[in-house]
């Protein structure tokens, strides 16, 4: 008799097995549901961006901003018609004159007014110039020993302070001379001089001293710092002083006390010549040493068409330039309107 097959028994899964297998079929789900969820994420993210594109493609392109010469912008720009624009030379002229209108018209007419005006270049002749300047002038005295040299010399006047409130008058009766304007240094103790313009001041303090020096010298047009080391570097400070002396009818002479100045920058962003200090003529107060630098001097001038050179009211300086007419004899020495057309 034919015995039968038993039957086999599954095999008992142990509890580690068993919450293996669990961890797999939920891993395996969480995965399908992701899938599930991207896929019609991206399906509902198709047909919407598709419909977007079909109704507001036209409101992609952003409307130009306008700008001049100064940086002033066109606060909105007008609606676009409906209708197809056809682009001729007349449209385009009256769209032009339409953003005209939008900039404010005291800046458009300024910027307007300063493309017309005549650059203001250094002027270059065959024989070469040289400029003498002399600082620090506050005294009768001074003035006095400067026109006794008889020959081209600038002074450079302080505005009034407490050892001399009266200096503005000695620019009475000259035609050429100029402003020696303080202004801020590295060196603390040169920050002392009366109203000395910092950068710290706001707009309308430098702008305020611009207009009183205007008061005090109304036949002035040149001007030169004093010092001013930390001033002229400063950018924004100094700008704001271009532009208020500019607005005067001032020219700025840049003495150059620091390698860091931004006076040749904002003058050329205004298309004016920059004129600045070539040397120092009288760092040491020796007859021989300021000779040897008017020599410099004149080889630079001979080189570049004229140079600009500074001293002080010193008696060896005084000494130095009353005997250097032969240092002098072959270039014109002229005050500084005279390298200006």
């Amino acid at each position: 008799m034919a015995t039968k097959p038993k039957k086999s028994t599954p095999k008992k899964r142990t509890p580690a097995q068993k919450r293996t297998r669990k961890r797999s079929k939920k891993s395996s789900n969480s995965k399908r549901n992701i899938f599930i969820v991207l896929a019609l994420f991206l399906m509902i993210s198709l047909i919407y961006f598709g419909y977007f594109l079909g109704q507001e493609s036209h409101s992609f392109a952003k409307p130009q901003v306008v700008q001049n010469d100064i940086h002033t912008k066109v606060k909105s720009v007008p609606k676009k018609s409906k209708e197809k624009k056809v682009v001729t030379k007349k449209t385009m002229t009256e769209d032009v004159k339409k953003i005209e209108k939008k900039i404010e018209q005291p800046t458009l007419e300024k910027t307007k007014r300063l493309n017309k005006e005549n650059v203001l270049l250094a002027y270059r002749a065959k024989r070469a110039k040289l400029v003498i300047i002399i600082d620090d002038v506050h005294t009768q005295a001074q003035i006095n020993a400067i026109k006794a040299l008889k020959m081209k010399v600038t002074p450079s006047i302080f505005p009034p302070y407490r050892s001399a409130p009266e200096s503005h008058l000695l620019a009475r009766g000259l035609k050429h001379y100029m402003v020696h304007l303080p202004m801020e240094s590295s060196n603390v103790k040169f920050n002392t001089q009366y109203k000395t313009l910092k950068t710290s001041f706001s707009k309308k303090r430098i702008h305020s001293r611009v207009k009183e020096i205007r008061t005090m010298f109304p036949k002035a047009k040149y001007i030169n710092n004093h010092t001013g080391s930390v001033f002229t570097a400063n950018y924004e400070a100094m700008y704001t002083l271009y532009t208020a002396l500019r607005k005067e009818g001032f020219v700025f002479i840049d003495s150059r006390t620091t390698g860091l100045s931004q006076v040749r920058k904002i003058a050329h962003g205004f298309g004016d010549a920059y004129v600045a200090r070539d040397t120092f003529i009288d760092n040491v107060h020796t007859v021989p040493a300021i000779h040897k630098q008017l020599i410099q001097a004149v080889k630079l001038a001979k080189k570049n068409g004229y140079a600009v050179v500074i001293g002080h009211p010193h008696s060896s300086t005084m000494e130095a330039l009353g005997s250097a007419k032969t240092i002098f004899k072959d270039i014109d020495l002229v005050y500084i309107d005279e390298i200006y057309r």
